[in-house]
């Protein structure tokens, strides 16, 4: 006598799915550290935009009550994905598609909780410490080039605002959601700081792994942050 068996829940398998796709990317990346090759770091910086991409087909297929969220962190990934490639070309240019990713991020989060004076102080202040930092640190060299001394104040200033929102989403609404998108917005944080560091002081060698040891973490969190608005949400239901 067969027993009948019980089809795979798409929640299981699009679960899988992103298991699969972070246990890639931290493959990638470790390969990334130790050879550098250009092309390596090309498919591993798709390999998480893709991944919010799959999350966000996944939601549409379940038909999520809602796209606002899960659609413009996608966006920020795939900006983040090209910063991240043009980074190695061109460092301004890659600076302000990373910029741009964040301001997206930032975005996304408001749809999950509007923006408030709270937020604003909390972003401001992590900003006012990271331009002190920038521009009083004397391990930092930009050479006289002030228009590159901007370019990361401004960047600093943009992602001190997204870290900002993230953790009052977080202190307001504690959810695994938005635990996860505080996490990653801090790794990204950390990230970026260490990438300054690398280029732009007196540390590099000290630096450098934890950039990407940080960074690719950050974006696979953010990534699997889709998948979560949906559980996020049948919660919200429950309750």
């Amino acid at each position: 006598m067969e027993q009948n068996k019980k089809p795979l829940d798409i929640n299981t398998v699009i679960l899988a799915v992103n298991l699969a796709f972070v246990l890639f990317i931290m493959i990638l990346n470790g390969l990334y550290i130790r050879y550098g090759a250009f092309s390596v770091k090309v498919v591993t910086s798709l390999a998480f935009a893709i991944m919010g991409g799959v999350n966000l087909l996944y939601l549409i297929l379940t038909k999520h009550d809602s796209f606002k969220f899960p659609a413009v962190m996608v966006a920020g990934l795939f900006l983040a994905m090209l910063g991240d490639v043009i980074l190695e070309i061109h460092f301004i240019a890659g600076a302000v598609l990373f910029a741009l990713g964040h301001v997206l991020f930032l975005v996304s989060y408001c749809f999950l909780r509007k923006f408030n004076f709270v937020d604003f102080l909390c972003g401001a202040f992590i900003a006012f410490l990271a331009v002190l930092f920038i521009t009083l640190a004397p391990i930092f060299d930009f050479s006289d080039d002030i228009a590159m001394e901007i370019v990361c104040i401004v960047y600093a200033i943009v992602i001190s605002m997204m870290v900002g929102k993230a953790i009052c989403n977080f202190a307001a609404d504690c959810s695994w959601l938005t635990f996860i998108i505080m996490i990653g917005s801090l790794l990204f944080f950390f990230s970026d700081l260490m990438l300054l560091l690398n280029v732009f002081s007196s540390i590099q060698k000290y630096v450098g792994s934890l950039c990407l040891a940080t960074y690719y973490p950050a974006e696979c969190l953010l990534a699997f942050s889709v998948y979560l608005a949906k559980r996020d949400a049948e919660l919200r239901m429950q309750n």
